[in-house]
């Protein structure tokens, strides 16, 4: 999966981050991670680590595509969370369950995150809303795949901000444009005219080769 897509996303709880959710914009974040879903399911693989807000709403969006989105969707999850896991997880069929480090949340985490960061190669990842959480996988990430896009959608505030001004030669429209399927298209490089697949084994390697065609359907014309 080496044009896999990574995304670190979350909605910032009050009572736990209050600096993060006093910049958050929720509705931001929802349409944000809404359209990458759309510009990828199909496309692209997406991965991510579970998070209880997030996971349902990809659920949501995914069974509007028809595609397989247990081929297409890996979600990393850690153990040490398994009584609070989302009763979407079970609907997923590619949820990758990591080890419980001695009952220890951080030492856990660490663990998840590094067989994300070491079982794929990604080409980018896309960072909205979040907390704390958003900043490590940025720096594990960073650490990881220095050849990966960074792509933080500082429109929908909490930690993405933070990451933002950790990203040199930003471009303006990751604050500002919130057309947020064409701001994926185009930082992607994933065109409006690529055809989705129902599983990757059925995309076509060269990317040319995935383009909508119009004598496709209709081979006189």
């Amino acid at each position: 999966m080496a044009d896999a897509i990574f995304l670190s996303a979350g909605v910032p709880d009050p009572l736990r981050g209050a600096q993060y959710a006093a910049t958050t914009n929720v509705v931001a974040i929802t349409s944000a991670v809404a359209a990458l879903v759309h510009v990828t399911l199909g496309r692209r693989p997406l991965v991510w680590g579970g998070h209880p807000a997030i996971t349902p709403m990809i659920w949501f969006i995914a069974q509007e595509i028809d595609v397989d989105y247990g081929k297409w969707v890996t979600l990393y999850q850690s153990n040490f969370f398994e009584d609070e896991f989302p009763e979407d997880n079970e609907r997923f069929k590619n949820v990758r369950f990591t080890e419980k480090i001695n009952d220890n949340r951080e030492a856990s985490l660490l663990e998840m995150r590094e067989r994300m960061f070491s079982e794929t190669q990604f080409a980018a990842a896309v960072f909205i809303g979040g907390m704390a959480g958003i900043l490590a996988e940025f720096e594990m990430f960073r650490h990881f795949q220095p050849d990966a896009k960074i792509l933080p959608v500082m429109s929908t505030g909490g930690a993405t901000l933070e990451v933002g001004g950790k990203v040199s030669s930003l471009a303006s429209d990751m604050s500002d444009d919130r057309d947020y399927v064409a701001l994926f298209h185009r930082h992607l490089g994933i065109s409006t005219r690529e055809e989705r697949y129902r599983s990757p084994e059925d995309q076509p390697k060269k990317i040319s080769d995935r383009y909508w065609r119009q004598n496709k359907e209709h081979p006189s014309e």
